[in-house]
Order: C-alpha cells, then sequence, then structure tokens
C-alpha cells in the first residue's frame, strides 16, 4: 500500500508540474495564438475611421445565377455599406427592362457584417484582457474565458450564417425599398442580406388579389427567401408574390473571415479539452 501511495504521489506531482506549465505556459502561448488569427479577421473587416489607412475600399461584385438570367447588376461594397447597387430585371411576362440603383446620397448597411465585426472586436479584447504577465490561478480561470471568447466567435459565426427571417410586411417596409432611383414600382420588393460567405439580392414580383378572389388567403410568415404564391397584406390591399428571382456574389474576404472563425473556435475547444484532462484527474479518487 506504502508503495502505491508513493507511486500515486510522484505521479501526482509530475501531473501537477505539467498542469502548472500549462497555466502559466501553453494558455498564454494559445492566447497569443489566438489574438493574431482574430486580428487577421477584423482586418477583413476594414471600415471607414477604425485606425486604417483610409477610408474602406469600394469592392465591385457581379451579380449571377445558374437558374436565370432575369436579374442583372453589379454591387458595390464598402466595409459593412453597400455603396451603390445597379440592377436591371428583364420582367418575365413582356421582357421588359427595368433599371434601377441606388441614389448618390445613400448607402445601404448590412448589419450582418457589422455586428459579426463587434463579436469579434470583443473577443479580441477578452483576450487581450489577459496579458502575459496575468497569472492563471485554475483551470475554471481558463475555461471561463474561453467559453465567452466561443460565445462571441459563435455569435460572429452565425451572423453570416443565418440570415434574418423577415415578412413580406417587414421587407417591404424596410428602408431598402426608398433607396434606389428612379423609385422602384409598386409591385416589386427588393431584400439584400449575407449568406455565409455570399452576398444576395432577391427581387420579389408582386400582383394584387382581387377583392372576388376565391383564393384563400393565408399570410406567410418570416422566411429568409419567401416562394411564388406567398400572399401578405400590406395597407389596404392583399398581395401575392408572383415571381423571385436570387442572384448572389462571392465574397473572399467573407471566407477568409469565416475560416478563421473555425480555426479559432478549434483552438478554443482544444485548450479546454486539455483543461478537462487534468480537471478529470484531480476529481478521481483511487482509494
Amino acid at each position: 500500500m506504502a508503495t502505491v501511495m508513493a507511486a500515486t504521489a510522484a505521479e501526482r506531482a509530475v501531473l501537477e508540474e505539467e498542469f502548472r506549465w500549462l497555466l502559466h505556459d501553453e494558455v498564454h502561448a494559445v492566447l497569443k495564438q489566438l489574438q493574431d488569427i482574430l486580428k487577421e479577421a477584423s482586418l477583413r473587416f476594414t471600415l471607414p475611421g477604425s485606425g486604417t489607412e483610409g477610408p474602406a475600399k469600394q469592392e465591385n461584385f457581379i451579380l449571377g445565377s445558374c437558374g436565370t438570367d432575369q436579374v442583372k447588376g453589379v454591387l458595390t461594397l464598402q466595409g459593412d455599406a453597400l455603396s451603390q447597387a445597379d440592377v436591371n430585371l428583364k420582367m418575365p411576362r413582356n421582357n421588359q427592362l427595368l433599371h434601377f440603383a441606388f441614389r448618390e446620397d445613400k448607402q445601404w448597411k448590412l448589419q450582418q457584417i457589422q455586428d459579426a465585426r463587434n463579436h469579434v472586436s470583443q473577443a479580441i479584447y477578452l483576450l487581450t484582457s489577459r496579458d502575459e504577465s496575468y497569472q492563471f490561478k485554475t483551470g475554471a480561470e481558463v475555461l471561463k474565458l474561453m467559453d465567452a471568447v466561443m460565445l462571441q466567435l459563435t455569435r460572429a459565426r452565425n451572423r453570416l450564417t443565418t440570415p434574418a427571417t423577415l415578412t413580406l410586411p417587414e421587407i417591404a417596409a424596410s428602408g431598402l425599398t426608398r433607396m434606389f432611383a428612379p423609385a422602384l414600382p409598386s409591385d416589386l420588393l427588393v431584400n439584400v442580406y449575407i449568406n455565409l460567405n455570399k452576398l444576395c439580392l432577391t427581387v420579389y414580383q408582386l400582383h394584387a388579389l382581387q377583392p372576388n378572389s376565391t383564393k384563400n388567403f393565408r399570410p406567410a410568415g418570416g422566411a429568409v427567401l419567401h416562394s411564388p404564391g406567398a400572399m401578405f397584406e400590406w395597407g389596404s390591399q392583399r398581395l401575392e408574390v408572383s415571381h423571385v428571382h436570387k442572384v448572389e456574389c462571392v465574397i473572399p474576404w467573407l471566407n477568409d473571415a469565416l475560416v478563421y472563425f473555425t480555426v479559432s473556435l478549434q483552438l478554443c475547444q482544444q485548450l479546454k479539452d486539455k483543461i478537462s484532462v487534468f480537471s478529470s484527474y484531480w476529481s478521481y479518487r483511487p482509494f
């Protein structure tokens, strides 16, 4: 029994030394690695007045779809805002070509990008609040920090991967519909959103339901993308979606940011797993 206890004590001493090294050295190495990765991610969301060399550069993206050529156009992205949109829509019934573009004095903020960047900034703040001179005393302290950082990173990723579900009246009431010159026809709705690494533009064509219509009126709920046949009430009119046109373009730096989020979350989880190995040992008592 004495031999077993001596071996156990020696083993425990070795583990305690390894745990001290983990807390004092490896944790800070991982925190530094996370900071470097997330600063790179943050640079992808360059905004005017954010301490960079000047205003965010303008990037032009050509909209396209493999399924339709009804909608064509170019979107100009500047940081977290659409600074210009130039869109051509070929009407399905008569092939009439409609052209509409943003008014020169208008920009449309993409809240998803702004929110994602804010969450990245918050994660960086949490990491820098524990500089190299800080001494972690317990594994629980590290786990708490990792959980807080992972929460911000998960929220940042979710803002880009999970577009808001909107009702058709919410889209109709959006300020986006008043951004264009000439003004959009009353039978068109437009929505813009981020989905993963893509900037998506959806155009809904509408027609009014007659008061004597035999169709069973059922207002559609919230959705990222509504389908033809979706109905809603706007003002005194009941309307139905007749055609839906969705086009999109890939934003390369959004893809970079998503990769950085994934790598950072993996690093956080790996550090948590190492801490948990020691925690499980301390809670185990063989006798």
